[in-house]
């Protein structure tokens, strides 16, 4: 009876492990089918015409209209290619400019001795109160100003800082260790020498999960480009979008294939950069 009631415990033990294990894998992939239905969608969509689309007879499977991708470009009331280089330059400037000022700022407030710190980092930390409502029309006021209407600029410096980016910043840039930059300052460097040459070399991982989730943020955006990029030629591809639907008509395909097209280069940079996302959010340093 001894030698086999510890026998049993394992048993039901790993039966235990076994029924957890499937279980988990059945939800994991219920929520990964869901996830991906609206991909679908969109896909089965973009190759299907207005009458499949809207129809009473849904079919699974779609009836590959591939001329819907030449009808998208070659649209002459909506430049999509310019569009889709519009977002490209326009996020991707953003994501430098905002890696740079961002973790600039919040290396300073974590490394450089200053008696007033706490409170520039609790004025940044207020910003993230203040609604973006609020601020709206006084950038636009102050854009137009300038003359920044329809331009790059107008679009993308606005956005260059962001509270919360240089928030986790500071954060990560606290428990880095301090080693390495006294090293730095033993050998003559200074700050910036420190910051540039020992402290950004080995945080690629997390930078690198920062401008996946400011290039998303960037791509995505669509009120700020829709009021400053006026002329169509200024467009963005969420802009773009926008205008396939009109009071008149409604262009299902084009709108369908117009989504598939603008989310591809989220899928390339996600797939390319998911590991270093995975390890930069992890160390992202709450809980300093």
């Amino acid at each position: 009876m001894t030698a086999t009631a510890p026998h049993a415990g394992k048993e039901r033990k790993k039966r235990s492990g076994v029924l957890g294990n499937t279980g988990l894998y059945i939800a994991v992939s219920v929520a990964a089918f869901l996830f991906l239905i609206p991909f679908y969608l969109i896909v089965r969509n973009a190759l299907s015409t207005d009458p499949e689309i809207t129809g009473e007879n849904w079919k699974l499977l779609p009836s590959f209209q591939w001329g819907n991708i030449s009808e998208l470009f070659d649209d002459p009331t909506v430049e999509f290619a310019h569009s889709m280089w519009n977002s490209t330059v326009i996020a991707v400037l953003s994501t430098v400019g905002t890696l740079l000022f961002c973790s600039m700022a919040g290396y300073g407030l974590a490394r450089i001795p200053y008696k007033h710190a706490n409170k520039v980092f609790y004025v940044v930390l207020a910003t993230l109160m203040v609604p973006t409502a609020v601020t709206f029309v006084p950038s636009f006021v102050l854009v137009s100003s300038l003359g920044w209407i329809d331009t790059y600029r107008g679009m993308i410096i606005p956005g260059l800082f962001s509270g919360f980016t240089c928030f986790l910043f500071r954060q990560y840039f606290l428990g880095f260790p301090k080693e390495l930059e006294e090293a730095a300052r033993v050998d003559g460097l200074g700050y910036w020498g420190a910051y540039w040459r020992i402290v950004v070399p080995n945080s690629l991982n997390f930078f690198a999960a920062i401008a996946t989730i400011t290039f998303i943020s960037g791509w995505n955006a669509f009120l700020w480009p829709l009021v400053i990029g006026q002329d169509p030629s200024a467009w963005t591809v969420q802009v773009a979008l926008s205008s396939f639907i009109t009071n008149q008509t409604v262009n299902f395909h084009l709108i369908f294939m117009a989504a598939a097209i603008s989310i591809l280069p989220l899928v390339f940079v996600f797939l390319f950069l998911q590991r270093w996302l995975v390890q930069g959010i992890a160390q992202t340093g709450i809980k300093g």
